[in-house]
């Protein structure tokens, strides 16, 4: 972990946003002008060759839902790294991990596609927020099942805030006329409290969104 000169651990935060791909007729949806969905990428600890990152999908659109067969999420990794495992969710493909000989990695693809697990998985593969099959209903009808979220452990990443290289060129697909996400942005970090509310942790945090 990396600290500031005041002792802080210092996180990151990335997020990306995307909006649903519309027709040229339908580019402008008056009863929902700003919806979105919002791409939350929290560092939350180093590791001795990456990090542990949590993952969170936010349907910020009023009406729309994501329906079955749910969200698809993609992104291209900066440099050379892999995925060692992941909780609440499944890389679509292990991709060439032929180089591991001891531990093998979850998926050692440069493009990884991940997607959320079905409900009734396996307690020891779910995490908070996880296994919907990719459904989401929108932020105006039900904002507790508008998130999804799952833990992710990057390796041959960076351990630091100075080495560690986020994910780029992110990737939200869908059933419909799909989502196009604008470039990933750092934002403040996220807070996030304990399980039993008497402790703050602080992230190291990105945000996606897309656009019409």
């Amino acid at each position: 972990m990396e600290f500031d000169n005041g002792g802080k651990l210092k996180l990151v935060t990335l997020a990306a946003i995307c909006f649903m791909i519309l027709s040229q007729a339908d580019a402008f949806d008056p009863l929902d002008p700003t919806g979105n969905v919002t791409i939350r990428w929290d560092i939350m600890s180093w590791t001795s060759d990456g990090y542990m990152a949590t993952v969170t999908v936010l349907n910020f659109q009023q009406y729309r839902t994501i329906m079955n067969p749910g969200w698809t999420i993609g992104w291209t990794w900066a440099k050379k790294e892999i995925i060692w495992a992941v909780m609440g969710a499944q890389a679509t493909e292990q991709g060439d991990c032929s180089k591991f000989k001891l531990k093998i990695p979850h998926s050692c693809k440069r493009n990884p596609q991940v997607v959320d697990l079905m409900p009734g998985a396996p307690f020891n593969m779910q995490y908070n927020n996880c296994c919907k099959g990719g459904v989401l209903t929108s932020w105006g009808q039900d904002p507790a099942g508008a998130v999804s979220a799952f833990q992710i452990g990057v390796g041959l990443s960076g351990t630091s805030n100075k080495t560690v290289k986020l994910p780029k060129n992110f990737k939200l697909l869908g059933p419909g006329p799909g989502y196009s996400c604008g470039p990933a942005k750092l934002v403040p970090a996220t807070v996030i409290p304990t399980d039993d509310h008497r402790r703050k942790a602080q992230a190291l945090s990105m945000k996606y969104t897309n656009s019409h």
